[in-house]
């Protein structure tokens, strides 16, 4: 009878987590706005040459994004052993996206000479990799707590999704410019999801999720003072010098 009733009982599907939904809703926002901005245009041929930097830096952040989700479906069919392999390969990409980060926006600055430069975005440029290292650095110092460490690779991911958001935003709407603000109301609605998940599956949000959205939302404050200050367009401007010799 054990037998028999074992068979006809209905076998439990694949249900997709909360960290699996939010990866691939990660992943909505950095292959769409840079698929039509980047991917598209390249292969269409209508795309101005890029230096290989960029293109290295496509693949590895678009690899970290794949691999957010390969992870966290691997959590999913609890295959924690080929998950826990496969983080020390993130560990090394996650430094690989930091380094490339900060290059291609002193790269960007040098590439810029002669043209009017948006400091606004040369800000979001040096927060984003630094944040993410912050965060991330949180993450696998948490990683005996699983539900918290989780939520960390989430957050540090959501520290450099702007870009995304605001390309799918311009070109998918036909826009001339989002404020940078209104992509903002995107990332914090991200943000109150994941400590809200934190908070459902723990009881609690941990320190080190409190600080990590405190590393995400308060720039967001000095977005405009800090990019309208003299001082920071002078550091700006002074980048060209660590790539060109006077």
């Amino acid at each position: 009878m054990a037998s028999v009733a074992s068979k006809g009982a209905p076998r439990a599907g694949f249900r997709p987590s909360f960290h699996l939904w939010m990866a691939l809703a990660m992943c909505f926002f950095i292959f769409g706005g840079f698929g039509l901005t980047y991917l598209a245009p390249m292969a269409a041929g209508t795309r101005p040459p890029d230096p290989p930097v960029v293109h290295l830096h496509g693949v590895v952040f678009f690899a970290w994004m794949l691999l957010l989700v390969l992870q966290s479906a691997l959590v999913n069919v609890k295959n924690v052993k080929l998950h826990r392999s496969l983080g020390q390969f993130g560990v090394a990409l996650a430094g690989i996206i930091v380094f490339l980060g900060l290059l291609i926006t002193i790269i960007s600055m040098a590439d810029s000479r002669g043209e009017p430069v948006n400091y606004g975005l040369m800000y979001l440029s040096l927060i984003a990799p630094i944040s993410f290292a912050a965060i991330f650095a949180m993450a696998i110092r948490a990683v005996r707590k699983p539900a918290v460490h989780r939520n960390l690779i989430l957050l540090a991911t959501l520290s450099i999704l702007m870009p995304g958001i605001n390309r799918l935003y311009m070109v998918g709407f036909a826009l001339d410019g989002v404020p940078f603000y209104s992509t903002y109301m995107t990332m914090n609605a991200m943000l109150a999801l994941i400590l809200w998940q934190e908070r459902r599956a723990t009881g609690s949000i941990s320190q080190f999720s409190w600080i990590s959205a405190a590393i995400i939302l308060v720039p967001q404050a000095f977005l405009y003072p800090v990019a309208g200050s003299e001082w920071f367009q002078a550091l700006c401007n002074g980048m060209p010098g660590l790539i060109y010799y006077r």
